[in-house]
């Protein structure tokens, strides 16, 4: 594909999202911003956090990990749907009954200043470098496939990436974010169809032939055997259980977009039916990672000896095989089909995250409601415009340091992040003590520095036990109990249970 074709795509992909947010976005209100308004219908909701849960990662990491990891994930994708209950039964009744704009504000009401601002500081963190990981990863397929023929350094590419996620969110915010995401949602599920149907047809895979296939494939294993191994099933189950609970539940962005239904009622509505689908999307996924691989045998390529899919040490950069592949291999307008479907993943969950900053840090940080509505319209494009610049420091950062998968290195990286706040929420819900305030901060920083000095040492302090995913649930579970260790009785109980 030439680098004009594909900047054309990009051009023209984005005007069509200034047209929608140009829509959207007339007087735009800091409560639109934030919360759509409350009155966004629940089917919109459902559709567009499609796109918004699962990112342009998910698009070229899941497939292309199945080379190293086979179907391991669908265990954890097993652990989302229980995920999801927790989420529907427990958390957000909890957060409509309080009516939240920002989620964090409950810690607050349920302890005090300290847990407030310490939840709403792991927030910021967890969702900047994931985020960051993210966008990282588009940044480099498209420096592979167009800037770098071009000779455009891979700081410029970051910067208009990010410019043109500010460019039609800075205004609208959640409420344009409703309707561009579902515009994307609907053209990355299409993508992701129409390159299974692209390999099937290559291959002359007919629909039994291609379910035969994928089933024969070693690719499609799933790992029941071996509880020390980090691809065994059910630690990972318990991992996809407890990522849904912080990284949708416990995080602004996602439960931002449930906060803007008109009732509980309705965002419960929404829940249920994105549920099936995000599942049956993933499986698509995966689906589509053992055909890659079929498909490179199929053409005599030997992927882990080409110099451009190869990482510093040498070994297959499972991340680039699906762009590779569609760039190179795959006919022209299946090659336009990856390049709009990534664009458009990449962007519904980007925009969505820079959003969700800006309201947490705007709400939870600036107390934003107390000034002037034109102040806070102020306020909050300064801020959006702080988090666009944040988020190009972190990724030209982790360019310099990645040597995993992107997938692997977003749970990880929320494992340790996400951990003192599913401590918190938990504290919260499931116990009726108080915390001495001073101290969470620096409890919910020990938590992390004692999980990474365990999962560093599991191999010679466990007898050969790996950590995958279930690095949230240690670090989880020894932030829950350096919390238990500085806390008191409640005599404030009748309010505790109110809130909680």
């Amino acid at each position: 594909m030439s680098p004009t074709l594909v900047l054309s795509l990009i051009a023209g992909y984005f005007a069509v999202l200034v047209i929608i947010a140009l829509l959207t976005s007339r007087k735009a209100t800091s409560e639109s911003f934030f919360v759509a308004n409350r009155n966004a219908p629940w089917y919109m909701v459902a559709f567009a956090m499609i796109g918004t849960s699962l990112s342009g990662v998910t698009f070229i990491s899941v497939p292309g990990n199945v080379y190293g990891k086979s179907w391991s994930y669908l265990a954890v994708v097993a652990g989302y749907v229980a995920g999801y209950v927790v989420i529907g039964t427990v958390l957000m009744p909890l957060y409509y009954r309080l009516q939240l704009v920002s989620i964090y504000t409950y810690l607050e009401q349920r302890f005090g200043y300290w847990s407030y601002k310490t939840g709403a500081l792991f927030f910021l963190i967890s969702r900047a470098l994931g985020s960051g990981l993210r966008l990282y990863l588009v940044a480099g397929v498209l420096q592979l496939a167009v800037f770098d023929a071009m000779g455009v350094p891979f700081a410029v590419t970051v910067v208009v990436s990010i410019l043109f996620i500010y460019l039609y969110t800075f205004k609208g915010g959640l409420k344009t974010i409703l309707w561009t995401d579902t515009f994307q949602t609907l053209a990355m599920l299409s993508c992701v169809a129409l390159s299974i149907y692209f390999i099937s047809s290559e291959l002359n895979l007919g629909f039994k032939q291609l379910v035969s296939t994928v089933r024969a494939s070693s690719m499609s294993q799933v790992y029941f055997s071996n509880f020390s191994d980090d691809k065994y099933f059910w630690k990972q189950f318990a991992s996809g259980m407890f990522i849904t609970i912080v990284m949708t539940g416990l995080d602004q962005d996602l439960m931002q977009k449930n906060l803007s239904c008109r009732s509980l009622a309705d965002a419960q509505k929404n829940l249920f039916w994105f549920t099936p689908v995000i599942v049956g999307v993933n499986v698509l996924f995966l689906t589509l990672g053992v055909l890659l691989y079929q498909y490179a045998a199929a053409k005599g390529l030997h992927l882990n000896e080409l110099p451009q899919l190869l990482k510093a040490n040498k070994t297959l950069d499972t991340d680039l095989v699906f762009p590779y592949l569609a760039t190179t291999q795959f006919t022209l307008f299946a090659g336009v089909v990856f390049i709009l479907g990534l664009i458009a993943i990449t962007y519904a969950s980007a925009d969505s995250a820079l959003t969700a900053l800006t309201t947490s840090f705007c709400v939870d940080f600036l107390n934003i409601k107390q000034y002037p509505e034109a102040q806070q319209t102020r306020l909050r494009q300064l801020t959006h415009l702080g988090w666009s610049v944040a988020l190009i420091f972190i990724i030209l950062a982790f360019r310099l340091i990645n040597e995993q998968s992107l997938i692997d290195a977003v749970f990880k990286t929320a494992g340790y992040t996400y951990g003192p706040l599913l401590a918190l929420y938990s504290f919260g819900i499931f116990t009726r003590r108080r915390l001495r305030e001073p101290l969470v901060l620096p409890v919910c920083v020990a938590g992390p520095l004692l999980t990474l000095l365990i999962v560093t040492h599991s191999v010679e302090w466990l007898g050969g036990y790996k950590f995958g995913f279930e690095i949230l649930l240690l670090n989880g579970a020894l932030t829950f109990l350096g919390l238990l260790l500085i806390s008191r009785p409640d005599d404030r109980t009748e309010a505790a249970a109110v809130l909680s």
